[in-house]
């Protein structure tokens, strides 16, 4: 099982952050494009416990894959909880954190996955998704701080 954290300053109103993020149909705006990320379930006025989202994703070249999650918790401007219930790992849990701080929003991500097919997993996961993983927080970064500028 491997664990990733990650936080970032929002500097905007707890919530002004918490609507963005708790709006599946954000998800796409931070995501890099180049994995084709397309929600297909029907869109939801609002994020709820045992909503399900499902996706087309394509974390390499040439790979398209469905994916589907579901919010198991969420304390409404504190966190939510999204779990992989299919797709490509075998555990996908992650934890969305939001801490009201001075002048914005402490946002802090914690996530657990664990990748399928054993040794060779494990490899790929040292070559490849870790890497990727990475990746799509750092886009996540720099499209939120474009999304929410400081104004300094």
């Amino acid at each position: 099982m491997q664990r990733f954290e990650y936080f970032q300053f929002v500097p905007a109103s707890l919530d002004v952050v918490w609507d963005f993020f708790s709006s599946p149909a954000n998800l796409s705006k931070i995501t890099p494009p180049e994995m084709g990320f397309l929600i297909t379930s029907p869109e939801q006025p609002e994020m709820y416990a045992g909503m399900f989202i499902t996706y087309k994703v394509s974390p390499a070249p040439g790979i398209k894959l469905d994916w589907v999650t579901e919010i198991t918790e969420i304390n409404h401007r504190k966190f939510f909880i999204d779990e992989q219930r299919r797709g490509p790992y075998n555990i996908w849990h992650h934890e969305h954190h939001f801490k009201e701080v001075e002048g914005g929003v402490e946002m802090h991500d914690i996530l657990y996955y664990d990748v399928p097919f054993g040794f060779i997993g494990s490899i790929a996961n040292m070559v490849f998704v870790r890497n990727k993983v990475k990746q799509i927080f750092a886009f996540r970064e720099k499209r939120i701080e474009e999304l929410f500028p400081s104004g300094k």
